[in-house]
């Protein structure tokens, strides 16, 4: 059986999740990879401050003046198309570089929960083989999020579930392709959405009480909110590292056809 069809399987017929032991898994994991998560948000931080003054510096940003005469109904609408539209490939580069980013975040702390031996390869899906499919992830990322932000609020807080599954998903399953790797986070998001939506949530309002030690604290403690979306793949899915060969002869007759 494709390894493709053993996850969906699994997405299929998940375990109950309890909303309340995501957030203790989450606080207790933090615990451990704090550090690694500090350093990962820095890097993240970094490159977008390096992105941005690139696309500004060639011209590729929103004009402000579109708001000048005041703000309508007319001039934020346009505003705010024109920010996902110019954005884009902006977005494209910092969802590939976040995407890669943070499937090295998420090797780290399968490591750690698992008890393998630990490398702080931040950059480890950073080589042409990984980072390849993390740039055409990345595409998809950007144009669904551009789609959804340009039909406003409700459809983007939707998808957002789903799109925080990527980098999971490429971090354990890099072998899928980018097209397997959208459908299992989809189905994964969508069979999980309001405890991945409420864990993150409760996750990100606990980072953001690194703001009471100012900016620093934040890029301190906001790497929780990366943390539920691991979790519940590992509770769902599982760290399984067999591979096609361990599955010859377990195939029926159904799986044939």
């Amino acid at each position: 059986m494709h390894s493709y069809d053993v996850l969906k399987q699994k997405i299929d017929n998940p375990p109950h999740l309890d909303f309340g032991d995501i957030i203790s898994e989450a606080i207790e994991l933090f615990k451990k990879v704090w550090v690694k998560g500090f350093l990962m948000v820095l890097i993240l931080i970094v490159v977008a401050v390096m992105l941005s003054f690139i696309f500004q510096a060639i011209g590729l940003a929103v004009d402000p003046s579109i708001l000048m005469d005041g703000i309508t109904i007319d001039s934020l609408t346009s505003f705010y198309a024109q920010n996902a539209l110019y954005s884009l490939p902006q977005t494209i580069l910092i969802s590939a570089l976040t995407i890669a980013l943070l499937a090295g975040f998420y090797r780290m702390c399968k490591q750690v929960v698992t008890g393998q031996p630990q490398t702080d390869d931040y950059f480890y899906f950073f080589n042409k083989t990984y980072f390849s499919k993390a740039l055409m992830l990345g595409i998809i990322y950007a144009i669904i999020a551009a789609i959804a932000q340009a039909l406003f609020l409700l459809p983007y807080i939707y998808v957002f579930v789903p799109l925080s599954y990527f980098a999971i998903i490429f971090s354990n399953n890099p072998e899928l392709s980018e097209v397997e790797i959208v459908k299992l986070s989809f189905a994964l998001g969508n069979k999980k959405w309001l405890v991945s939506f409420g864990a993150m949530l409760v996750c990100a309002i606990i980072g953001m009480l690194g703001v009471i030690a100012c900016f620093i604290g934040i890029v301190l403690t906001i790497s929780i909110a990366y943390l539920p979306v691991f979790l519940i793949y590992k509770e769902v899915i599982g760290f399984d590292d067999r591979n096609e060969i361990d599955f010859i002869g377990t195939n029926t007759e159904e799986d044939r056809f």
